[in-house]
């Protein structure tokens, strides 16, 4: 991740743990996908929101988040262990059901998204399922509070699938937004299956 970005979420744990964001559908609809107690990898799991609804509804969470300080607000919150991970560093091999990456692979530098998303492809198990969100955009920038946000267009994005892996469907969905910063967005919600049969490593 972007050391600007990564150092903006250690400094700011508790503020953004305590700055409650809106449970959507994308997440149940999600889960809906799995069978039941599956093994989900959470990457960026921030204050955890996410994974205690995931934990609720009984499965098996890996949650992880690249700011040590966030990792553990997150596990106090959960009272769960959190690992601190950034996103270079998985090198899980056919292991999770299903990839869960809320509002974090946007900060991913464009030249490595690449590599996250091959990684990711390689974590999950056949027939698996890996969600993700992206702020839209036509170039990477950052906003008015110093984070690098890669800002992909959809057609770029389905580019940078296609060539981390094989996937028996990519499905790009749009909505509207307000982040953190205030600012409105247009989201980028992307829901892709790994195809089945396919476990060997592209990296």
């Amino acid at each position: 991740m972007d050391d600007a970005t990564l150092t903006f979420y250690r400094r700011n744990a508790q503020e953004y743990a305590g700055w409650s964001k809106r449970r959507h559908r994308r997440l149940a609809d999600f889960l809906a996908l799995l069978p039941p107690a599956a093994s989900i990898l959470e990457l960026g799991c921030g204050a955890g929101g996410d994974t205690a609804h995931m934990l609720a509804n009984g499965f098996d969470v890996r949650a992880t988040d690249g700011s040590p300080e966030m990792a553990a607000e997150a596990a106090r919150r959960l009272k769960h262990p959190v690992e601190t991970m950034l996103f270079h560093e998985l090198s899980a091999v056919a292991a999770y059901r299903g990839v869960w990456a809320s509002a974090c692979l946007l900060h991913v530098p464009r030249n490595e998204l690449g590599d996250v998303l091959a990684r990711i492809w390689r974590a999950l198990q056949p027939g698996g399922f890996f969600y993700a969100s992206f702020k839209a955009g036509d170039a990477e920038g950052r906003d008015k509070l110093a984070r690098y946000y890669n800002y992909p267009s959809p057609d770029w994005l389905r580019a940078q699938y296609a060539d981390a892996g094989s996937w028996d469907s990519v499905v790009i969905e749009t909505s509207e937004d307000k982040g953190f910063d205030g600012e409105p967005a247009t989201i980028l919600h992307v829901l892709a299956r790994k195809a089945l049969g396919d476990a060997a490593a592209k990296i």
